[in-house]
């Protein structure tokens, strides 16, 4: 959804219009994508965290695998995009203009800071959602000492507390006003629902089909632009995540065929999803600035641009999380990897993706 909707900015630009209008919006709320991911990423936190809870060392081994996982690829991009806006000026022409020292150590610290403009964005822009994220990690490590429900119960009261302060602050200072919006508590939805699946819970497929189909119609007559997030956008989301991890758990095998090779392409491309968010931009951008310079662009019309936009950003996610992403995560997980684990070597967070 995320890929679509700047593919859908960009397939404009090619077709000589102003706005992305080639999908209706009332199909889906195209951004709406980053709600799903916040909701997906509470819950696999509490799922994958499962053997560290109340385990000595666990905060320091959890904070060490959040890290190798996320910031190698993204200090990377932040780096290649600060590049080649020092290189080409005009790329940061709508960024706020060149960064300053302060901006860009606050950008690779994922520390909330406005722009000349006024935005509380990054130097890379997409990096707003990572900095939710981390100090999402950041609240979840304290937890990390109690029971799986106590990790939860923290977490959500955590949540809550940051929002409360954030609203009763007057004129709170950028990080608070940053971190306070709702749309953190979309994390207390996926933990919510990481801690009905430990706990045994699960719905029979009528039920899922029912919330999964409750979940799109709610997405789909959300405006595109609310002023109440978490309800409009964050309540379907969690409707879909239920519907996917509240089912029976997979069996040991499955059986082969085109169904066996689906599942592992969708698989593999959900191993890349962190490189698919994080290099869909370049890709988007070389892939519209070379059907212009080829003049291919008219030929092709918007409906085929726009999906040769979004079809490219697959291989080349694929590759980067091929290549670059794992051997990056792996070696920073060794350098950081604490010396007494907190877990058996086989354990779920050992294994998480």
């Amino acid at each position: 959804m995320v890929v679509v909707h700047h593919a859908q900015n960009e397939a404009a630009i090619l077709a000589g219009r102003t706005g992305a209008d080639f999908i209706p919006r009332h199909w889906l709320p195209w951004p709406a994508g980053v709600d799903i991911f916040f909701v997906i990423s509470g819950f696999i936190i509490v799922h994958a965290a499962g053997p560290l809870y109340g385990r000595p060392g666990a905060r320091s081994r959890f904070i060490a695998h959040r890290v190798a996982r996320l910031v190698p690829l993204y200090w990377l991009v932040t780096g290649l995009y600060l590049a080649l806006g020092l290189a080409m000026p005009a790329l940061l022409s709508g960024e706020g203009g060149p960064p300053d020292a302060a901006r860009t150590l606050a950008s690779f610290l994922f520390w909330p800071m406005a722009r000349p403009d006024g935005a509380v964005l990054p130097l890379y822009g997409l990096g707003w959602t990572l900095n939710y994220e981390m100090a999402f990690y950041a609240l979840f490590a304290l937890g990390l000492g109690f029971s799986r429900r106590g990790a939860v119960a923290w977490l959500v009261g955590a949540l809550a507390l940051v929002v409360l302060a954030g609203q009763l602050t007057p004129a709170a200072p950028v990080p608070l006003a940053f971190w306070s919006d709702p749309i953190v508590l979309e994390f207390a939805f996926g933990a919510g629902l990481g801690l009905l699946r430990a706990d045994g819970f699960r719905l029979h497929a009528p039920s899922r089909a029912a919330l999964a189909a409750a979940g799109l119609f709610g997405l789909a007559l959300a405006p595109s632009e609310t002023s109440v997030r978490l309800l409009a956008w964050g309540l379907p989301a969690a409707f879909l995540v239920a519907a996917a991890v509240l089912g029976r758990d997979r069996p040991e095998s499955v059986p082969g065929g085109g169904a066996a090779r689906l599942l592992g392409a969708a698989e593999r491309l959900g191993d890349a999803s962190y490189a698919l968010y994080l290099l869909h931009p370049f890709v988007l951008r070389a892939v519209r600035e070379g059907l212009l310079r080829t003049g291919l662009a008219a030929p092709l019309g918007p409906w085929p641009s726009l999906v040769l936009l979004v079809v490219l950003t697959l291989p080349a996610a694929l590759l980067v999380h091929r290549w670059v992403e794992r051997p990056l995560t792996r070696l920073v997980r060794r350098r950081l990897e604490p010396a007494q684990p907190a877990a058996a070597p086989d354990s779920a967070v050992t294994r998480e993706r």
